[in-house]
C-alpha cells in the first residue's frame, strides 16, 4: 500500500488558499481515479482509496490543520504498517520555490515548513515529497502567514490546472516504484 498526504488546512475558508494546494491537487487526483473522500476520525483525516496495477492507493487529507500533520500520518503508518521511506508521499506547498514549479524529492528537512517539521518528528524526515512552488510578487509585500493563507488568483488557478497531468503522473511514478528526484518548470 502507498499513503499519499496531501497538506492543508480544514474548512472552507481554506479550501482556496496557496497552503492548500496540496489538497486541491489531490482532491482532482481522487477524482480521477473515483475515489471519494470520507471522514475518518481514527486517523485525523479524510481518506480515499483506489487500486491502480495491483498496488493499493490510500489518498489522506489531514484534518489537523497544517502545522500538525505529523500527527495523522504516523496514525496510518502505525495501523497499515507502512515503511515511511518507501510507501509514504506528502504533496504540499512551498514557499521557496517560484509558482508553478514543481520540485520532487526522496527526503530532507523541514525548510521551515512547519507541516513537514511535524511529519519529521512523528516518522521521520525519509518520506518522498512533492513540493509545489507557490511564491509571486505578492510574497515580498505580506508576511508569510498572511501569504500564505491567500487565495489563488485566476491566472495562478489556471496554471495550476494545467499542472495538474504533471502532477499526477509524479504521483503514478510513486505508486508503480518510479518515483526520482527531480525539478519541473
Amino acid at each position: 500500500m502507498k499513503l499519499i498526504v496531501a497538506q492543508g488546512n480544514p474548512g472552507p475558508e481554506y479550501a482556496a488558499t496557496r497552503h492548500n494546494v496540496g489538497f486541491i491537487v489531490l482532491e482532482a487526483y481522487a477524482r480521477k481515479h473515483s475515489a471519494t473522500f470520507q471522514a475518518k476520525d481514527k486517523f485525523k483525516a479524510e481518506l480515499a482509496e483506489f487500486s491502480e496495477d495491483s498496488e493499493q492507493a490510500l489518498l489522506a487529507k489531514p484534518q489537523t490543520f497544517y502545522n500538525l500533520t505529523g500527527e495523522s500520518v504516523r496514525a496510518l503508518v502505525d495501523f497499515y504498517k507502512l515503511n515511511p521511506e518507501q510507501d509514504v508521499l506528502i504533496i504540499h506547498d512551498e514557499l521557496a520555490l517560484p509558482f508553478g514549479t514543481i520540485r520532487t524529492r526522496h527526503s530532507g528537512s523541514d525548510a521551515g515548513n512547519n507541516g513537514i517539521k511535524s511529519i519529521n518528528q512523528h516518522v521521520g524526515s525519509d518520506t518522498s515529497r512533492i513540493r509545489i512552488g507557490i511564491a509571486n510578487e505578492l510574497r515580498e509585500r505580506m508576511d508569510d502567514a498572511s501569504f500564505v493563507l491567500s487565495k489563488f488568483n485566476t491566472d495562478e488557478n489556471k496554471v495550476l490546472e494545467e499542472k495538474l497531468p504533471k502532477i499526477f503522473s509524479l504521483i503514478d511514478a510513486f505508486i508503480d516504484g518510479s518515483f526520482e528526484a527531480t525539478t519541473h518548470a
